[in-house]
This record gives structure tokens, sequence and C-alpha cells, in this order.
């Protein structure tokens, strides 16, 4: 993983993501960094969140149609997602709550670096009448 340089402005992204409660999209990143920092563009705030995608700090979550969403990736605390198809609402999925895949699933010396599982679906608040 490469270090981004940090800037007032990618700290300032990087503290909104790591205290989000959702998965937000950057233009709810952008209005709270505005809080802290008002002169900073969407622009900025773009180029700061493929920044930090590159750098691995951050991943997306990108569905067809819709705005792509961020995720702060949290050292020791991997997980995956859960979409749901009605809301669009994003939940997390400790990774340690799933098995292993084994290994013989993956092709004949395939070293895995990362991996990202959604689970599609619907929600509780979706499937009330």
């Amino acid at each position: 993983m490469t270090m981004v340089r940090q800037t007032k402005q990618r700290l300032a992204v990087l503290e909104v993501l790591r205290e989000a409660r959702s998965h937000p999209d950057a233009a709810w990143i952008h209005a709270q960094v505005r809080q802290q920092l008002p002169s900073v563009s969407l622009g900025t705030v773009y180029r700061t969140l493929d920044a930090l995608v590159r750098d691995g700090a951050v991943v997306t979550l990108e569905r067809a149609g819709q705005a792509t969403r961020y995720d702060y990736k949290h050292e020791g605390a991997a997980h995956h997602h859960a979409v749901c198809r009605g809301c669009g609402a994003i939940f997390d999925v400790a990774a340690g709550d799933l098995p292993a895949l084994p290994a013989s699933a993956l092709p004949a010396g395939f070293q895995v670096t990362d991996i990202r599982l959604e689970f599609m679906g619907v929600c509780p608040d979706c499937q009330r009448p």
C-alpha cells in the first residue's frame, strides 16, 4: 500500500469516513467535509476519494444507476456487505462470521490479495407490508 500525502482535505475526508455509520456517497461526504473546510470543492473530494481508494484506505461499493458509495477500511475489522435491493441500504457483515473458502475452489497457484463479498437481498424494513 502506498501512502497518500496527508493534506488537510484528505485528513478531513478520512475522518468523515471513519465516523460514518453508513456507506456514504461523495455528495454526502462533501457536505460533511464543508462543515470543517467551507471552501473545499466537490471535485477535490472526488480526487481525494480516488487517491484513498488507490491507497487501499477506502473501498468503493458500486451499483448500476446509483452513486458510488465509499467505505473506510478499518484495520483488523475485515467485513463484507449485505445490500438491500429494495431501499439500497448497505449493511456490514463481519468476515469472521463466514466460513472460509476452500483453497481447492481457486485456480491452482492463485494468490488471493483481497476478498470482497456482497450479499444481495431485502432488508427487514422493505419486507414489511
